[in-house]
């Protein structure tokens, strides 16, 4: 039978003309600093590899900065004078993305004022939009997501959330079969700097900041990352991809790592724990949890083996059990990568209707819903506890007595000096999981006896297992 289909048409015609090579994706790039730089040097050194997976070429048209003569010699060394003569530069953002030779606008310039009405107006323009910008899309992203979706243009956002770490595509694909109960991680790559400097070397987080600032681990103002905000931005959007909520960055509990005493690390380390600053987001019932915090992590659990500025999230759902993801959280090309990820999608799935791409949320829009989230005080946890005494042998009894009178058990307890101070006594407690509005009163009830000096130090603890 399969000869006679040979000879039958072996006097058919074959046409040997070549296929017309698809147009390429033409890309309007907004900033051309540390990440538009590292994008641009990734698209032109694997342009090939790129076109090859992407199924055409992916070309950089426009780009939109405020320094030319900079901006001009930053693209003759990445593409050369000859290949560079074919980027037009401008300082004008509006002529890029109203270019009708732009198919889609990349912005990676930064902030959340004039990058927000770029964005929109790119939009409205009918430009796909591809961002390395989490705070961006976790405070105006229930916004910018509608808007993409009545003009049926994509939003990406891939190197938003761990950089190197292909985290949204793992929540919106790989486990879009699975109920996923809870996502944790170390996400901001600075403060994990930090907490291993402290552990690893013994030194305070004023000390251990300086040194991240001359490594160029931390901005000279590092309030973003060691306040945990830039970590629950990044939670935000894990969450909305999680569990189908929009981004709920308002909702977030967080705490950063700027009054964390040396003490506390080393003395976590001595019972078999670390320190690392998390962000979490559960499923509880009907409502979430959303909180970025120090945490006593097992000294064995795969997230307390992240070091220096590494990122690494985990993912717990129904079907697949726990995944883990990790990787480079910060870095020029790390977050070009991403973003060159997100355009290869895009040169994929451009011209397909909006109802058979992958929805930036990973739920249709109709499936998305707020849920309540827990306030803090209502979160159960271990605690870890630590009181700084004048008088140890008589006071530890005392704490004790009024914990227990207060319904708060103590699973471990012991007396140790202060790392800094050898004459300073310290009372380390690890407390049974309890809601931290049960253990707050206690507490304050015995941060106010003369013998107690200061306030307690409070961490809470997971095993996330």
């Amino acid at each position: 039978m399969y000869q006679d289909h040979l000879n039958r048409s072996a006097g058919s015609p074959v046409s040997t003309a070549p296929l017309a090579a698809p147009a390429p994706l033409r890309v309007g790039l907004l900033g051309l600093g540390t990440v538009g730089g590292g994008t641009l040097a990734v698209l032109l050194r694997n342009a090939e590899l790129i076109a090859a997976r992407a199924g055409r070429r992916i070309e950089v048209r426009r780009v939109a900065v405020r320094h030319l003569p900079r901006a001009a010699a930053t693209l003759a060394r990445l593409a050369g004078e000859s290949a560079s003569q074919q980027v037009q530069l401008t300082d004008d953002p509006q002529a890029l993305i109203s270019s009708p030779d732009v198919d889609v606008v990349v912005e990676v310039m930064g902030g959340t004022t004039l990058a927000r009405t770029l964005v929109l107006q790119a939009i409205a323009n009918g430009k796909h939009v591809v961002t390395a910008n989490k705070a961006l899309l976790a405070e105006h992203g229930s916004e910018i997501f509608a808007a993409a979706q009545a003009r049926g243009v994509v939003v990406a956002y891939e190197g938003a959330v761990a950089v190197s770490i292909p985290i949204i595509k793992a929540l919106r694909e790989g486990l879009t079969a699975n109920r996923v109960e809870w996502v944790a991680g170390i996400i901001n790559g600075t403060t994990n700097f930090i907490l291993s400097a402290m552990r690893e070397r013994g030194l305070s987080f004023a000390a251990a900041l300086v040194e991240a600032q001359a490594l160029g681990y931390a901005e000279a103002d590092p309030a973003f990352d060691v306040q945990g905000t830039d970590a629950a931005h990044k939670l935000t959007l894990l969450a909305a991809n999680a569990f189908g909520v929009p981004p709920q960055f308002a909702d977030v509990q967080a705490q950063g790592i700027t009054a964390l005493d040396a003490a506390d690390v080393a003395f976590a380390e001595r019972w078999g724990y670390r320190v690392k600053l998390l962000g979490i987001a559960k499923r509880m019932g009907g409502a979430l949890e959303l909180r970025v915090h120090p945490t006593l992590l097992p000294a064995d659990h795969l997230l307390a083996q992240v070091h220096g500025s590494m990122n690494a999230v985990m993912v717990k759902s129904d079907a697949a059990g726990i995944t883990l993801y990790y990787g480079a959280g910060a870095g020029a090309e790390q977050t070009g990568s991403a973003v060159i990820a997100d355009l290869v999608d895009l040169a994929r799935s451009a011209s397909l209707p909006p109802v058979q791409r992958v929805p930036a949320l990973g739920f249709q829009s109709g499936a998305v819903q707020a849920m309540p989230v827990l306030a803090a005080d209502d979160v159960q946890s271990a605690f870890y506890v630590r009181l700084d005494l004048s008088r140890p042998d008589v006071t530890a009894p005392r704490v004790l007595q009024t914990l227990a009178l207060a319904g708060v058990q103590v699973q471990r307890m012991e007396v140790l000096p202060h790392p800094a101070d050898d004459a300073q006594p310290c009372l380390v407690l690890l407390i049974q999981p309890l809601a931290l509005r049960d253990l707050r009163p206690a507490l304050q009830a015995v941060e106010a006896w003369p013998e107690v000096l200061g306030f307690a130090s409070v961490l809470r603890m997971e095993s996330l297992n």
